[in-house]
C-alpha cells in the first residue's frame, strides 16, 4: 500500500470514528428542510439525512444525519456534511454527479482533492464494486432530500 493510500485509509477511519454532522438537526416539519432515508440492502448500511436550505431555497445551510453501517458509509456521510454546507443547489448537484462518476469509473476517474476535500479519499472505493453503494449512500440521500426541499 502506498503512503497516499495509507493516508486516505486513516482519513476514512478518522471520519468514521469522529463523524461530522451526525445527529439530526432541526425539526421534520421545518419548511426549509427535507429528509431522505436510504438503505443499502446488500450490506445493511442505513442513513437518514436532513438538508436545510436558506430562506430563498438556493443554498444548503445545514446537513445532518443519523445512520449505521460500515466505516466507508459513515465516513462518506461525514465528508459530505463538511463539503456541502454553504453550497448552492447547483454546486451540490455538480459535486454529487462528479462523485457518482468517479465511483462508477472503477478507478479511471480520480476525485480532485481541491474540489472534494476529504471526500477525495474515497476515490479508491471505485475499484471495489461492492463498496461503491456504501460510499454513495449519503450522496444519494442528499440528492433526494434536495429534490424535496
Amino acid at each position: 500500500m502506498s503512503g497516499l493510500e495509507e493516508l486516505y485509509q486513516e482519513l476514512i477511519l478518522d471520519h468514521s470514528k469522529r463523524p461530522h454532522g451526525k445527529g439530526l438537526l432541526g425539526e421534520e416539519d421545518d419548511p426549509h428542510a427535507a429528509e431522505s432515508h436510504q438503505r443499502n440492502p446488500i450490506c445493511g448500511d442505513e442513513i437518514t439525512l436532513r438538508a436545510q436550505v436558506s430562506d430563498d431555497g438556493d443554498r444548503i445551510s445545514a446537513v445532518s444525519w443519523e445512520g449505521s453501517g460500515c466505516s466507508i458509509s459513515q465516513a462518506s456521510a461525514s465528508m459530505l456534511t463538511e463539503l456541502m454546507v454553504g453550497r448552492s443547489r447547483a454546486e451540490a448537484g455538480e459535486l454529487i454527479d462528479g462523485f457518482r462518476e468517479a465511483l462508477r469509473s472503477r478507478g479511471a476517474v480520480e476525485l480532485d482533492e481541491d474540489v472534494y476535500g476529504d471526500a477525495a479519499a474515497l476515490t479508491g472505493v471505485s475499484r471495489y464494486v461492492a463498496r461503491v453503494k456504501c460510499a454513495m449512500l449519503a450522496w444519494v440521500a442528499l440528492e433526494d432530500a434536495l429534490l424535496r426541499a
